[in-house]
């Protein structure tokens, strides 16, 4: 694991250096995040050539949590396995820790290379390494990377201090580069579709970790992971024969999908048919429509400019089309937004204005217990999921559905999520399948039933019949 002591250390851009050295060696089989982070795992898929999946014990718990690296890591093959974690190496939800990347560390036996961001510190730096050595949960410091090195002499003090006080070695010393530091933006890095330098980007901080780290040191810490007691591998690679195709709006605007959630669909007959929203100028034949997040925002121009898409969206929900969307994909159903001083039309399908915050509308894990029945969730059911928006939907229509009432999170309205309309749900929760198995068996099934005419053509005037969970046959 890739860690350090708080979040803008350097970690990411020591993890894609890392993960493009030893990918140009075929050393890497598979990559990990830690926490429900969709930036960070594009920029490893690009940096290691591989899927990069995420591992949240606070969303999965510890036992799925397991085996979910286990088994992405045996279905990559044989290799190196990297996981970089989030924030600081002790930070989490849990007083305990558990839930923490130092939590997932131990929970893996993994080894822990520490980023020290060296800035404004000379000896002292070992009071900080200590810390985290002794904090709980404790794992394996096996190594430590200054970063941010001012000079020659402040790199010998810390190096002194570390290797005397915390007898852990200091393999590598990067010295302060403002040219190698990721774009930010109001949601944290910028996506690598909007980098136009993605590849050159990651290409220097391959270079810069081969120049000043020890590389054989590193490549050595993976090993010291003991062997672990595995479950066979593949179970999720087997797919059910072809039951409809589900239709996955991706591009730059709508880039959030966890890989789990698309390999879960596919594992349950869904066809995959990506649609890039800037080119397509209406809906493809679909039997269901995936929305997932992303920052429309940036790209409201293009994406209202297309008209024949959002109109042929639209009119295929209207007709009872099973679609889901999520964040950015309900900001596109919703009738409006208003971004950076202009009101922009979007597809019209929800009775929502979107407007925007100088302020996260919503940020952090989400607990949502469902309080109906719907072909999407049981009543009663217990989710856990997360959101990150900025966007906030103005007074909507009194007898709009949802789905969920919140335990914690913001959702909709602050006390509801997941607008149920038709055949569609839309919510601000980002779910991930692995914390919610029945999600994609429920969405290929619908789609299923709409692809065979039992679930077309609702009525307009009755946005309830789809939340008693009701496939209707087709007259």
């Amino acid at each position: 694991m890739i860690s350090a002591a708080w979040k803008s250390s350097g970690k990411t851009t020591v993890s894609l250096g890392l993960l493009r050295h030893f990918a140009l060696r075929n050393q890497v089989s598979a990559s990990f995040k830690k926490g429900p982070d969709f930036i960070d795992p594009m920029w490893h898929r690009v940096s290691s050539g591989r899927e990069c999946y995420n591992l949240d014990l606070w969303m999965h718990g510890e036992e799925r949590t397991r085996e979910r690296f286990v088994d992405a890591w045996l279905r990559a093959g044989d290799g190196i396995a990297l996981i970089e974690g989030n924030h600081g190496l002790h930070d989490g939800l849990d007083i305990d820790g558990s839930d923490s990347s130092a939590g997932l560390a131990s929970l893996l036996d993994a080894p822990v290379l520490l980023v020290v961001d060296s800035r404004r510190m000379n000896r002292g730096v070992a009071a900080q390494v200590l810390g985290l050595q002794a904090m709980r949960p404790q794992v394996n410091i096996a190594g430590v990377v200054l970063n941010q090195v001012a000079s020659p002499r402040q790199e010998s003090k810390q190096r002194e201090a570390i290797e005397t006080f915390c007898h852990v070695p200091v393999l590598g010393s990067i010295p302060s580069d403002d040219t190698l530091k990721l774009p930010e933006r109001h949601l944290g890095l910028t996506t690598v579709e909007e980098a136009d330098n993605a590849e050159a980007f990651i290409d220097a901080s391959a270079c810069m970790v081969a120049r000043h780290c020890d590389m054989e040191a590193i490549r050595g810490l993976f090993d010291l992971a003991p062997p672990m007691l595995s479950a066979p591998a593949g179970q999720s690679c087997r797919r059910e024969a072809r039951k409809a195709v589900i239709g996955v709006f991706r591009d730059a605007s709508f880039c959030f999908y966890y890989p789990d959630n698309l390999e879960a669909l596919q594992s349950n007959g869904a066809e995959l048919l990506f649609i890039d929203t800037f080119t397509s100028d209406f809906l493809p034949e679909v039997d269901g429509l995936y929305i997932g997040g992303g920052f429309p925002e940036s790209f409201f121009q293009r994406l209202c400019s297309n008209s024949g898409l959002l109109a042929s969206v639209r009119e295929r929900i209207e007709a009872g089309l099973p679609a889901w969307a999520e964040c950015g994909g309900l900001i596109y159903l919703c009738r409006s937004a208003t971004y950076g001083g202009k009101r922009w039309p979007l597809a019209g399908v929800l009775p929502f204005d979107i407007t925007y915050q100088p302020r996260p509308a919503g940020c952090g894990y989400m607990e949502l217990v469902s309080r109906v029945e719907s072909a999407w969730f049981n009543q009663g059911e217990r989710i856990r999921a997360h959101e990150f928006h900025y966007s906030k939907p103005g007074d909507a229509a009194a007898d709009v559905s949802y789905q969920f009432d919140l335990q914690r999170g913001s959702g909709v309205t602050g006390s509801e999520d997941g607008v149920l309309y038709r055949n569609l749900f839309a919510s601000y929760a980002h779910l991930h399948a692995a914390a919610n198995p029945g999600w994609a068996e429920r969405f290929v099934a619908l789609a299923a039933a709409f692809r065979t005419g039992m679930g077309k053509r609702p009525s307009r005037l009755d946005p309830e019949l789809f939340q008693s969970g009701n496939l209707i046959e087709n007259a």
